[in-house]
């Protein structure tokens, strides 16, 4: 196989879900109904925790900084991927594809971040609850989400660096968006520094949220442990169940479609993976946090009564100015 420089290399040809062509009909309309879906459910979930005065509490600032990933998540990618389903030009530009690469590593591993600062809020909130109001206060969760963006901005830059320095052997990407892991199978040589990088530093920044949250989990089993509560368990059931679920549904695409080298690659199986991390899952989010938690649902019901009293009060107005 002939050896092109990466200078040579303008443009990547993303191949989608070739392997699945008479699906595509099909996949296509089942993707945009849930893309859809996704950002209006966490367009929903941010609007109500804006509006709503009862949930201006640091939990559920994180929560809309969550939604906000979610949306931003899926739309680097599935727009994409939709269009290059059509039979049109399937094309990326080689820095529109180092772009995306860096802001899918950006908002994919701040996701985690977040989480991890949900799960330090809840183990506040059980272990020490008399406390909690002084641990856990809006500044504290602003100073932890912008610390989390530079880390994260950070680490997805120099895994952009590092890719734009790579050599290629071909232009064709396996894949509907930038990913690193098809990126690195291009490379004509084994990169042995980004797989390095992945299993050391890129752990560092994707993984070590997800030892935080199952430390903060296991020091709330044990307080719940020593205080011998039926009812301090149910309450730690239902306000934990949702954040452990959207952790399980994140951690477990993520660790399997990422953290292995590249002569595991399996394309069926990541596009299978790939399609639940960035479509399924941020739309699931909202409903989980929405149907599993009371005061979501409270704030839900407001506001739609705001709303259907405003459109009462609608036509009247309209009729007082013509007349």
């Amino acid at each position: 196989m002939a050896t092109r420089n990466r200078t040579e290399v303008t443009e990547f040809v993303l191949l989608g879900l070739a392997s699945w062509p008479e699906m595509q009909p099909i996949i296509f309309g089942i993707v945009l109904a849930m893309y859809l879906v996704a950002v209006m459910g966490n367009a929903l979930l941010v609007i109500v925790v804006l509006l709503d005065s009862k949930l201006q509490t640091p939990m559920y600032f994180l929560l809309s900084q969550l939604s906000f990933i979610d949306i931003f998540l899926t739309t680097i990618t599935v727009p994409q991927m939709l269009v290059h389903m059509l039979p049109v030009n399937r094309t990326i530009s080689f820095n529109c594809c180092i772009i995306q690469l860096f802001f899918f590593m950006t908002v994919g591993s701040m996701e985690g971040h977040l989480l991890a600062a949900m799960a330090y809020d809840r183990c506040a909130a059980i272990c020490d609850p008399l406390r909690y109001s002084a641990i856990i206060s809006h500044r504290l969760c602003l100073r932890i989400t912008l610390t989390s963006w530079v880390v994260v901005s950070l680490n997805s830059l120099l895994y952009s660096v590092l890719v734009t320095r790579l050599t290629f052997c071909g232009n064709e990407v396996t894949h509907f968006f930038c990913d690193i892991t098809p990126l690195l199978k291009l490379s004509c040589t084994r990169p042995v520094v980004n797989e390095m990088l992945i299993f050391t530093e890129g752990v560092a920044v994707v993984v070590s949220p997800f030892f935080f949250i199952l430390g903060s989990y296991a020091r709330i089993g044990v307080a719940i442990v020593r205080m011998h509560s039926v009812a301090v368990l149910h309450k730690a059931l239902s306000t934990c169940s949702s954040h452990v679920m959207v952790v399980l549904l994140l951690y477990g695409s993520v660790i399997r479609m990422h953290l292995r080298p590249s002569s595991s690659y399996d394309l069926d199986q990541d596009h299978q993976i790939a399609i639940f991390y960035t479509v399924v899952t941020p739309m699931l989010n909202p409903l989980i946090y929405s149907l599993r938690n009371k005061e979501v649902k409270g704030a839900l019901q407001r506001l739609f009564r705001k709303l259907c009293i405003l459109g009462n009060f609608q036509p009247d107005y309209q009729a007082n100015r013509e007349w």
